[in-house]
């Protein structure tokens, strides 16, 4: 399992992000995003939230 990533992160991996607790837990309702090469992580809907490469 990959380590959580910040939201406000760039220079990451092109693909799918899904959005997880501070700790990698699942989260209820969690946003399921996709980024280009060069994009950033957008903010999540809870602070202290982070992303998850899918």
């Amino acid at each position: 399992m990959a380590k959580p990533i910040k939201p406000g992160t760039d220079n990451q991996q092109p693909g799918t992000y899904k959005e997880v607790g501070p700790r990698g837990g699942d989260v209820s309702k969690p946003r399921i995003i996709h980024i280009d090469p060069g994009d950033r992580l957008p903010p999540t809907q809870k602070p202290g939230n982070k992303w998850e490469k899918q």
